[in-house]
């Protein structure tokens, strides 16, 4: 039997998803490794299609830049007519262990858009 291209998925991933479809009524958009066109189809449908008034991005790390450009292109590309706005910014750190077992800060920022 074959997998079908799918992957197995261990016991933190299944947890993660888990929590992740819980949340199908949050109004938060968390910028990781997809395609960016993904992110900003996602802030685009929380304004458009579920017709929310704030939609809140988060990145950390490298993926910072990412969730600026999803932001901007969001707002003035597809969002134009619905004059959605920066409405804060929050910015902090986060410290975890790596894999060798280190003390890391990983930079962290949470945009708020509003229509």
């Amino acid at each position: 039997m074959t997998n079908r291209g799918r992957t197995k998925m261990t016991g933190d991933a299944k947890t993660e998803t888990n929590a992740l479809r819980e949340r199908k009524d949050d109004n938060t958009v968390f910028i990781g490794s997809k395609p960016f066109m993904n992110y900003v189809t996602s802030v685009v449908m929380q304004f458009t299609t579920k017709n929310r008034e704030k939609v809140v991005v988060k990145a950390r790390g490298k993926l910072i830049n990412k969730a600026i450009d999803v932001i901007e292109v969001a707002r003035k590309r597809f969002l134009k007519e619905k004059n959605v706005k920066i409405e804060g910014i929050k910015i902090d750190s986060e410290e975890f262990e790596n894999k060798e077992g280190r003390k890391v800060n990983v930079s962290t920022i949470e945009i708020t858009l509003a229509k």
